[in-house]
């Protein structure tokens, strides 16, 4: 674990060790997010120009609304259906 210390004016130096994990350097931003459970999270923020061309050349020609129709329906179905976990037992019978 590594650790900081947060300076009078509320300033905190993220070590080299965490800044080169995320990918960071002098000038980025990050985001700081709390969960459910009151931890705190930082994520860098990647701007979206950064974004740019990510997709290129993944699909040739546009998606018809027939094909978006399908893939949402399909996904509708996929999220509605009960997931099993690797590590839970079957269902036990009534009798």
């Amino acid at each position: 674990m590594t650790a900081s210390t947060i300076t009078a004016k509320g300033q905190v130096t993220i070590p080299k060790e965490v800044r080169d994990q995320l990918g960071v350097k002098p000038g980025d931003k990050v985001k700081i997010y709390r969960d459910y459970k009151g931890r705190f999270f930082m994520i860098p923020v990647v701007p979206v120009t950064a974004l740019r061309g990510i997709a290129a050349g993944r699909r040739k020609k546009p998606l018809t609304i027939e094909e978006m129709n399908e893939a949402a329906i399909q996904g509708a179905i996929a999220s509605a259906m009960p997931r099993e976990r690797p590590d839970s037992k079957p269902p036990r019978k009534r009798r």
